[in-house]
């Protein structure tokens, strides 16, 4: 059973991973949100960090162990689950181009914590807010319509979409990078509502994306579970309304 490691208070980076098990019906195992009494918890994720029987250790979470085979990041781990999983296709170029979406996703999120955390992760947002204003007003104005814009046009120009129910990004299958697309759109509405339904507004087959992702069957029931934490003011997503203008 695969086991995934990542803070347990939230969804965090974690939660592209999660999606991509669940969505698969993969079982695995969310060690930090497990028992201590059974082996599981938050000090089972820290010890593999200070384990010096590991030599490549993981920088940060999230995190995949997988026997003996310890992967970090995020875009890494989908990018080796994608074909034991079904959510990739089978061609090389094709397997790489998913890999590429999603590190442009990857991209996208970094952009969307560092609005409310220009300065520093270090620091309270409290004592960054002048900077996070104006990094949210470019980051509204400038970012997500680039970054959205970029999505439509994978979109648009995917054959198998055309008058399609559900767009997908690559192929006519769902692919690890559709469920991270709706995570972080999915998010961005939550942290910036109104500028994100702004650029949803042109942007059709994103939104069409996003509206038709929770209505797989497996991932209705996870969105619908416990298992499915919600966003918080601690996460990568995150609701200052002065933010969104």
């Amino acid at each position: 059973m695969y086991q995934l490691h990542y803070w347990p208070g939230i969804q965090g980076r974690g939660e592209f991973v999660r999606l991509a098990l669940e969505a698969s019906g993969t079982p695995y195992l969310d060690v930090a949100r497990g028992p201590q009494e059974e082996g599981q918890g938050l000090p089972a994720m820290m010890a593999v960090f200070d384990s010096p029987d590991i030599a490549r250790p993981p920088f940060a979470c999230p995190f995949l162990v997988d026997g003996r085979r310890v992967i970090g990041q995020t875009a890494a781990i989908l990018h080796y689950l994608g074909p034991r999983i079904g959510l990739v296709p089978a061609g090389e170029t094709d397997r790489l181009w998913v890999h590429q979406v999603q590190l442009t996703i990857a991209d996208l999120v970094a952009e969307a914590h560092d609005v409310h955390h220009p300065v520093g992760s270090s620091l309270y947002y409290e004592e960054q807010k002048d900077e996070a204003l104006r990094r949210a007003e470019d980051f509204r104005k400038n970012r997500i319509p680039k970054f959205f814009g970029w999505f439509e046009t994978l979109l648009e120009r995917n054959p198998p979409n055309n008058g399609a129910v559900v767009p997908h990004l690559v192929g006519a299958r769902l692919s690890y990078a559709d469920l991270s697309l709706y995570q972080v759109v999915d998010g961005l509405l939550y942290a910036l509502p109104k500028a994100t339904r702004r650029a949803l507004k042109k942007t059709p087959f994103l939104a069409a994306l996003h509206e038709r992702i929770p209505t797989h069957r497996r991932v209705a029931a996870y969105l619908a579970s416990e298992r499915r934490l919600p966003f918080n003011e601690e996460g990568i997503f995150r609701h200052y309304p002065e933010l969104d203008g």
